[in-house]
């Protein structure tokens, strides 16, 4: 076999293993960005825990088919990139998408997010989901607003009878 065949090999299985174990796959369309465009939001995928790479369209669907994930062929047509996130299902969408609004020539193909194909409307909206810490801190609001108002309330009915 040659060499060239070997390594196509060791890319195939190099994306198996990053699927595998990730719970968020997007693939997105980088037409256009530049050297440096490019190390920043490969950078911002990195400081998410993400990782963004680019690889050949077949050797990506070959692996992803392997798996048994299920891309559609339009998804591996022209430039594609793709970021993998092992533990955050949501952080590769908001990586992408950030790069979407910032440079303007990025473009949401699809994701693989836990089990399930999303569509660029679906990924987008996934994007668009406030963080892990917002929603936290949403959800103790609202579980404290209550008991605030009834404290309120007592200490307004105690001032006006004393």
């Amino acid at each position: 076999m040659s060499a060239n065949f070997e390594n196509k090999k060791l890319v195939v299985s190099e994306i198996e293993e990053l699927a595998k174990n990730a719970k968020s796959i997007v693939l997105v369309d980088y037409r256009g960005l530049t050297v440096a465009q490019v190390t920043e939001l490969r950078n911002n995928a990195r400081n998410a825990g993400g990782i963004y790479k680019v690889y050949k369209n077949r050797l990506m669907k070959l692996a992803f088919e392997k798996l048994g994930i299920q891309f559609p062929a339009s998804d591996f047509e022209g430039t594609t990139a793709v970021l993998f996130h092992n533990t955050d299902e949501v952080a590769p969408a908001k990586v992408a998408l950030d790069g979407s609004k910032k440079y303007g020539v990025i473009k949401l193909k699809s994701g693989y997010v836990a089990g399930k194909y999303y569509n660029t409307e679906e990924i987008t909206a996934l994007a668009n989901i406030p963080s892990r810490e917002v929603l936290l801190g949403q959800l103790v609001g609202l579980l404290t607003s209550p008991m605030r108002s009834l404290a309120v309330g007592l200490s307004e009915v105690a001032k006006t009878k004393a």
